[in-house]
């Protein structure tokens, strides 16, 4: 049965755990940070469920992967700025572990959606 809503889709429950972590790690951030990194990663993490609700949204499966994909470039954005924040050290190697390994949860589900839409539109 297919999801009625975007709250329903397991993916964007991920992102949204995913997103509010983010939320919390970043608050640690030194301060000159603010405009900087922290928000930089802020806004990947949040476009992720935020391009899963919006492609679900619109009409067709084709349009509904092109968001996924957008999503899928913003977790990949979002991965590489945690891996620039560990390198810097403004989060700790486990914390930063814990997020990616979030992070590639959700790119794992991201992934068989994307797939899953494909096959059904083929």
């Amino acid at each position: 049965m297919a999801a009625s809503s975007f709250r329903d889709l397991r993916v964007w429950q991920e992102a949204m755990k995913l997103t509010t972590e983010i939320y919390k790690s970043t608050s640690a951030f030194p301060k000159h940070e603010l405009y900087g990194l922290s928000q930089q990663i802020r806004r990947a993490a949040v476009s992720v469920p935020s391009n899963i609700a919006e492609g679900k949204g619109h009409r067709s499966d084709k349009e509904f992967v092109h968001f996924l994909l957008h999503a899928r470039g913003s977790l990949l954005e979002l991965e590489t700025q945690l891996l620039i924040s560990e390198e810097l050290q403004y989060v700790r190697k486990e914390e930063a572990q814990r997020l990616l390994t979030l992070a590639e949860g959700v790119g794992r589900a991201l992934s068989g959606l994307i797939n899953s839409m494909r096959e059904k539109a083929a």
